[in-house]
């Protein structure tokens, strides 16, 4: 299999070059990444169980689907290619917003991303990739709280991370499309 290269960038996500996957992540380098979080009609998030043979943070919860952008592919299209492949689903991402930190994993690995993040609302059932996630459920933002209050370490470290934004995003996402559907009506 090929290796996998990830698009460097700078601290305003300009790029700045490109490099195998695996080694930007053992040395810790500034690259981007997209993050998507799919919403059901009752407004509970899709979470997904990574899978267990994953080289890192294999059997942990976390957001919908993740992943990088290839060099030369935008943001959106990664974020849409990646749900596809690890969820089988076929969405259309909206851009929320972005953001950057700088993770060590368990395994001496460093999740150091700009992150560009997609949300979506779909009752679509997904069809895992098992070399990608394990399971897939949904839940409320405030159970998901609640179970990060009482056992972090079943989540990864970037969904610990961003989650805090989470319901106030998704809040002005629902504003915002409700905006538009009342103007369209």
């Amino acid at each position: 299999m090929a290796a996998i290269e990830v698009i460097l960038v700078d601290r305003d996500d300009r790029a700045t070059g490109k490099m195998e996957k695996l080694e930007v992540h053992e040395k810790g380098l500034l690259h981007r990444a997209v993050t998507v979080y799919v919403f059901n009609s009752a407004h509970q998030l899709m979470l997904q169980q990574r899978a267990s043979g994953k080289y890192h943070c294999g059997g942990l919860w976390s957001n919908t689907t993740c992943g990088h952008p290839y060099p030369q592919e935008s943001t959106r299209h990664a974020a849409e290619r990646r749900l596809f492949e690890e969820m089988g689903m076929q969405l259309t991402l909206e851009p929320v917003f972005e953001l950057s930190y700088n993770l060590p994993l368990s395994n001496g690995l460093t999740e150091h991303e700009y992150g560009h993040v997609y949300f979506t609302i779909s009752d679509q059932q997904p069809q895992l990739n098992p070399e990608e996630a394990d399971a897939w459920r949904y839940a409320s933002l405030a159970d998901i709280q609640a179970e990060i209050q009482q056992e972090p370490e079943r989540f990864t470290p970037w969904f610990l991370h961003t989650f805090a934004r989470i319901p106030d995003e998704f809040t002005r996402f629902m504003d915002k499309a409700n905006t538009v559907h009342s103007v369209d009506a």
